[in-house]
């Protein structure tokens, strides 16, 4: 094997965990957000509903 190939695949190969672990806390970090977003959405679909309700009474 080439000596100048070889000392880039060991660089890439020594860094490949840590890359690794960086995408997986950034998946872990947009799956969080993503389901902190749907709470809030259905919390306020909810409220929306009741205001609905309410207005519908009114008249």
């Amino acid at each position: 094997m080439d000596p100048v190939l070889a000392e880039i695949y060991s660089t890439v190969l020594d860094a490949a965990p840590f890359v690794i672990a960086g995408y997986a806390l950034l998946f872990l970090v947009l799956c969080a957000y993503v389901v902190f977003i749907m709470t809030k959405l259905k919390r306020t679909e909810k409220k929306l509903a009741a205001l609905e309700e309410h207005i519908d009474e009114l008249k």
